[in-house]
């Protein structure tokens, strides 16, 4: 029984945000194509169903534009003065604009999972992702960078370790990242070690 009722809240866990989403999503849909509709009929007398999704795009097209031009450039501006007169802010920003970027922007830095030999003696190892191979600033040849996230957190520390003890792993980043994040809790899915 004690099974059963775990299933069932795991049931809800994976359906609730796509059905949410899916609801909201409906919601959006259906109050602009109604809006669109009664005005066409109105003005023109005609009925155009699904002409809310023509709509919608039109709106999200000429609000991304508006967004990066219109918008975005002043703003831009500002910050960017903002940021050259305080430079304590402008580390931070930094700092936290390229972690990001290391996430989801072009130049996605935790895409290499890796598995680091941490302690040779108890042959103790920690995943991490390999975010630099050269290092030859810090006058390290034979050494690398790599990010070990936190469990149940989201920080993380950055070590610089012997090329010789690492090895890639044949993972995704997502499930690496999801791996370390819930402490190993999360296991491993079978689509993706499959693959």
């Amino acid at each position: 029984m004690k099974k059963l009722v775990n299933y069932f809240f795991q049931g809800i866990l994976y359906i609730a945000p796509i059905g949410i989403t899916g609801y909201i999503i409906y919601l959006i849909f259906s109050f602009i194509d109604n809006l669109v509709n009664k005005t066409f009929q109105k003005l023109f007398d005609i009925d155009i169903p699904g002409l809310g999704i023509l709509v919608m795009a039109l709106l999200l097209v000429i609000t991304g534009i508006m967004g990066q031009s219109i918008i975005a450039r002043p703003f831009k501006f500002i910050f960017k003065s903002l940021l050259d007169k305080v430079p304590l802010l402008k580390v931070i920003y930094s700092a936290f604009n390229d972690l990001f970027s290391a996430f989801v922007g072009k130049g996605k830095k935790f895409n290499r999972p890796v598995l680091v030999l941490v302690n040779p003696i108890s042959n103790l190892e920690k995943i991490g992702f390999l975010t630099e191979e050269d290092l030859t600033k810090l006058n390290e040849k034979e050494k690398v960078a790599v990010y070990f996230p936190h469990s149940y957190n989201f920080s993380g520390e950055l070590f610089i370790v012997p090329r010789s003890q690492i090895k890639t792993i044949d993972i995704s980043p997502t499930e690496a990242m999801k791996f370390i994040i819930s402490g190993g809790v999360s296991g491993f899915s079978d689509q993706e070690q499959e693959s």
